[in-house]
């Protein structure tokens, strides 16, 4: 059997043991833990890179606990606009949407892009339309409202602020979790082939049609197989200006870095520079496998098929 990998985050931030609950601390886990394995399951079987983070991806976006999908936070209207993006390594083919409402899952809406339409990048009305075409499940208002959510975006709606934290009441409403929401997976497969992805509900009060690095290729999400697979998470502008994703498959194909060394370069000393705040996670073509990052915490968890399993929010 051939090695193969999946990686995953929901979100990286000022995550500290001390401001969360057990039983948030569990529903976390629990949800990382589902989605790792669905994923997992589906390498393990047989199935595509894409297969794998796909799926693991549609658990997290259902997942109220994560900012993509059903979690998503709310714009200065009020309202959820998702982005997601997708790419397979083994031909660089790509799906990205921007904007989207009312999809239950963007991700599947970046995949139908990909495969199904000649394009790569569709936005606002037009990738709903498409979605609708292409008859995924589409979801009234009210499934994409959560109170904690809500009151989040209420104490800041009448400013010109936006948030990049998260602010949980859930549960014990004493979790005061700082977070960027975002949602990535990365797989090699037995086939040898990588892929990535990446899902988010933005930043509470945005406005202006605001888009982060989660969709754009390069940037938040890239895979190629001569080299790496990664999905980022973090303050999406600076990401976007390292083109973040990008700069270690750079690393890794012209300056023979390896995986960690590269994620390491670009998180730890690159990002920085540009006060950028996050992390990434990671697979090559080998099926070595890394999740860095420069804040305080990430959600994440990785599992191979050398029987290896993690799972994670805070530093080690």
């Amino acid at each position: 059997m051939k090695p193969f990998s999946i990686v995953i985050h929901g979100g990286a931030g000022t995550i500290l043991k001390e401001d969360m609950t057990p039983e948030l601390e569990k529903a976390y886990i629990q949800g990382l833990e589902t989605s790792i394995n669905k994923g997992y399951d589906i390498l393990e079987k047989g199935g595509t890179a894409v297969e794998a983070i796909r799926a693991a991806i549609v658990l997290l976006e259902d997942n109220v606990l994560f900012n993509a999908g059903r979690g998503a936070v709310f714009t200065k209207k009020g309202v959820q606009e998702m982005d997601a993006a997708i790419m397979n390594g083994a031909n660089l083919e790509a799906g990205s949407v921007t904007g989207v409402r009312n999809v239950r899952n963007p991700i599947e809406l970046a995949y139908e892009v990909m495969a199904n339409s000649n394009h790569v990048f569709l936005s606002g009305k037009g990738a709903n339309d498409f979605a609708i075409k292409q008859k995924l499940k589409l979801e009234p208002d009210e499934y994409f409202f959560s109170k904690f959510r809500y009151d989040q975006w209420r104490e800041i709606r009448d400013s010109d602020n936006y948030s990049l934290d998260h602010t949980h009441q859930d549960l014990a409403e004493l979790m005061k979790d700082k977070k960027f929401g975002t949602v990535g997976a990365v797989a090699l497969d037995q086939h040898g082939n990588i892929a990535a992805a990446t899902s988010t509900g933005g930043m509470t009060n945005k406005k202006y049609g605001r888009i982060g690095d989660s969709p754009i290729i390069g940037a938040g999400t890239y895979a190629n197989n001569k080299t790496c697979a990664i999905s980022c998470t973090g303050h999406g502008e600076p990401f976007i200006r390292a083109v973040a994703a990008h700069d270690v498959n750079a690393l890794m194909e012209y300056k023979g870095y390896s995986l960690q060394d590269a994620m390491h370069e670009v998180v730890h000393h690159r990002l920085p520079l540009l006060k950028g705040e996050g992390g990434m996670i990671g697979v090559d073509a080998q099926g070595n496998t890394d999740m860095v990052f420069n804040s305080a915490g990430m959600y994440r968890a990785m599992r191979n098929s050398q029987g290896i399993q993690t799972t994670g929010i805070y530093k080690d």
